[in-house]
């Protein structure tokens, strides 16, 4: 089962990661000012993540396929990395698919 793994930043702002069974990142959140909006941001992953629609694929300026997750009001909530086929990338929106619904929250804060 994959899992969200919530951490901070530098500037002390709160991120999620989204990890698949091997432990790969398939999905990587927006920096959040609080805690309580990351642990938001990641229910909306899972709600969203059950809706093809929500998927945006995207190009970057290399040619390198990725995607957005995005919200009902068309926000950005996560984003995959850079893939080297439009295959593996839609590979990567099927995981996401599987693993968000049921993946736990693991929270790594530094102290």
């Amino acid at each position: 089962m994959g899992k969200f793994v919530v951490t901070t930043r530098k500037n002390g702002d709160f991120q999620f990661v989204l990890k698949a069974t091997n432990g790969q990142v398939i999905l990587s959140s927006q920096g959040y000012s609080t805690k309580a909006n990351c642990l938001n941001g990641v229910e909306s992953v899972k709600k969203n993540s059950q809706i093809e629609d929500r998927f945006e694929i995207k190009e970057a300026k290399d040619g390198s396929p990725f995607f957005n997750l995005k919200s009902s009001n068309g926000q950005i909530i996560g984003s995959s990395q850079m893939y080297s086929s439009e295959r593996s990338m839609k590979e990567g929106i099927a995981s996401v698919m599987k693993n968000a619904p049921e993946a736990e929250v693991v929270e790594e804060l530094e102290q």
